[in-house]
């Protein structure tokens, strides 16, 4: 395997996809090429499931697992959810696998994760898929109404997109990774509009870094929301929620 070392999981997770020793020396040959086993196998795994993730599709990483948690700790009964910067929608699946009778939006910039978005959640009652900057194509009838908004949008700087992953450079779309010059750019425009979109006992929830996690919160606090950072050892995860301060305190 020109002196390319997989990991087990790597490697079982190649040969359960292989249904040729043929396919499975392909598949071998693309992942030594760096090519991200999820977008050669068609797959990821979050939160134990099984996500779609098309080629050219951003990876789902289970980090955002901790966005996952806070949701469901924080979701009322019946919520309204707005996922930007869907991606594969690998969060919105997760929350509609245990959340009931939810009413479920999915938007992302990019036509390559709204259509991968679109197929993991076909089927789903009350689920839409939308493209769209942000907010600009939601249906204005949510405004106010949103339980549950959450975000993990780009939040790498720029100048350090370089010391990622060749697999993620290469392979996945640059809208999704840089976050512009501090890596908060996008985080900014969510927290602009927030507001108008939750409800009274609404939350956001924004995943960030360590590093990030202070202006963070300052960008969720300068556009009125209180703030409660997150974080897991486990799966090396930091996120910001907020909430209007009209609000109950919910996590």
């Amino acid at each position: 395997m020109a002196g390319c070392v997989f990991a087990e999981d790597e490697a079982a997770v190649l040969l359960a996809s292989a249904r040729t020793p043929l396919e499975l020396e392909q598949m071998v040959q693309q992942r030594v090429a760096g090519t991200p086993l999820e977008h050669i196998v068609g797959w990821a795994e979050f939160a134990g499931m099984r996500i779609a993730v098309d080629p050219g599709v951003f990876v789902p990483r289970r980090r955002t697992e901790l966005l996952l948690r806070h949701a469901l700790r924080v979701a009322p009964a019946r919520p309204v959810v707005v996922e930007l910067c869907c991606g594969s929608a690998a969060l919105s699946l997760a929350l509609a696998s245990t959340l009931q009778e939810i009413e479920l939006y999915a938007t992302d910039i990019d036509s390559a994760a709204v259509r991968c978005a679109s197929q993991n959640l076909a089927g789903l009652a009350g689920a839409a898929c939308i493209q769209g900057d942000l907010y600009e194509s939601l249906p204005p009838s949510l405004a106010g109404r949103v339980d549950l908004l959450l975000a993990n949008a780009p939040y790498v700087p720029t100048e350090l997109i370089w010391l990622m992953p060749r697999e993620a450079r290469q392979y996945e779309p640059r809208v999704a990774l840089d976050g512009g010059s501090d890596g908060l750019d996008v985080q900014r425009r969510i927290a602009a509009g927030a507001s108008r979109w939750l409800a009274p006992d609404g939350h956001l929830l924004v995943e960030t870094s360590r590093s990030q996690a202070a202006e963070s919160v300052a960008i969720l606090e300068r556009h009125g929301l209180r703030t409660q950072v997150v974080t897991s050892d486990e799966l090396d995860a930091t996120a910001v929620i907020g909430w209007l301060p009209t609000a109950p305190r919910t996590v």
